[in-house]
């Protein structure tokens, strides 16, 4: 908001009777904004979008804690913020690269993901991370939105845990293909170009456009992107990505005959 009005954070400061200090932690999350703070700063960066002010209206009203904070301590920060970004999606749309879906994977399929991370996590931390991704897991059933999944070939191939345990998922995966707001497609290798970046991507449709954002994952944690110009962007990769994956029923079908031949 403050940066489509061209307003800096000093200036927007001096608008609010604030510190610079204190519009950066408002704009990142780090102090709570209330109802009428909220109005005063879309005033003094003259925003006329009531659509945007009244999606932030509503995620400022809404103080209750999170599922996700019960496990605070128990797992890192980063994952429960995957927690709360799903939470606060309208709609997700993911890329994958490296491993199935989260909201797919198996309880034996998540543990051997984890289990893979280097150096080894402690048995207590494993266990912690593998109980918390089935819980992501069964909050999303608990109150479903639409979710699309674009697999590259590669990640039914790779068997996490072992041949019994990819078996496992796969035959889970399609059961979630059947699901009415579950879409799953993959990307195969016989495409003339690989369509996707090099790392796993969600895409987070929020109440509004403006609200939307996309997560990227990378060795050091998830990164949140929500510029104008990265969203327009990422938009286009999805769009490529769509136009290289089979349909959902050629998925299904490619998936059975990886797991025949496993």
């Amino acid at each position: 908001m403050r940066e489509q009005s061209g307003l800096g954070g000093s200036q927007l400061a001096r608008a609010l009777g604030v510190s610079a200090a204190q519009v950066t932690q408002m704009e990142n999350g780090k102090t709570s904004v209330n109802v009428d703070r909220l109005r005063s700063f879309a005033a003094a960066c003259k925003c006329i979008n009531p659509p945007l002010i009244e999606a932030l209206e509503a995620m400022v009203r809404d103080r209750s804690k999170g599922w996700w904070e019960k496990h605070r301590g128990a797992v890192p920060d980063g994952v429960l913020e995957n927690a709360e970004f799903e939470k606060t999606s309208r709609e997700l749309m993911l890329w994958l690269l490296t491993h199935m879906p989260g909201p797919c994977q198996t309880f034996n399929y998540a543990s051997a993901v984890f289990g893979r991370v280097f150096p080894p996590l402690p048995q207590h931390e494993l266990e912690a991370r593998t109980a918390f991704r089935m819980q992501r897991k069964a909050e999303l059933r608990r109150s479903p939105k639409p979710l699309t999944f674009f697999i590259y070939e590669s990640v039914l191939w790779t068997r996490f845990g072992g041949t019994a345990v990819l078996k496992e998922q796969l035959s889970s995966l399609l059961e979630d293909s059947e699901l009415p707001w579950m879409t799953i497609r993959v990307v195969p290798f016989d495409i003339e170009t690989f369509p996707g970046p090099a790392e796993n991507l969600t895409y987070s449709f929020g109440a509004v456009p403006e609200l939307d954002t996309v997560e990227r994952e990378s060795s050091h944690g998830p990164e949140y992107l929500d510029a104008v110009s990265e969203l327009a962007s990422y938009r286009a990769i999805f769009e490529r990505t769509e136009a290289s994956a089979l349909s959902e029923d050629d998925s299904r079908d490619l998936i059975r005959k990886i797991a025949r031949n496993l």
